[in-house]
């Protein structure tokens, strides 16, 4: 699968993705740091990518649409320290094992992932 990690994940968590055999680009590798969310969003529907990112700006149905995204995924545990982080990446990477988020809205949290998808 083809990730995007925004500029808020710490880049030692591409090699985690990497190790489970997908495609990972960073926001600040490609330049996009401090750009707009709908910039970022913009580039990984462009790309084919799914979003992962701790900005729960994300989360908006209304402002980024599921359904016209690639996926988006965020992550929402009581902290942003890189231990959490980490868990509930190896959380995610099980549950991508076995779901695709392609036009879905997942809320990732420590013990549960939520799924928004679109009416049609």
């Amino acid at each position: 699968m083809k990730i995007k990690l925004d500029e808020n994940l710490d880049v030692r968590l591409v090699e985690l993705f990497e190790r489970a055999g997908h495609d990972v680009a960073t926001v600040c590798s490609q330049g996009l740091g401090g750009g707009s969310d709908e910039r970022i969003c913009r580039a990984c529907m462009n790309e084919k990518r799914v979003l992962i990112s701790h900005d729960l700006d994300f989360s908006n149905v209304v402002r980024f649409p599921p359904g016209r995204a690639f996926g988006i995924v965020v992550l929402r545990g009581p902290n942003q320290l890189l231990a959490t982080t980490r868990r509930m990446i190896r959380s995610l990477l099980v549950f991508l094992n076995r779901n695709s988020p392609v036009g879905e809205l997942w809320i990732v949290e420590e013990r549960r992932v939520r799924i928004y998808r679109p009416k049609d």
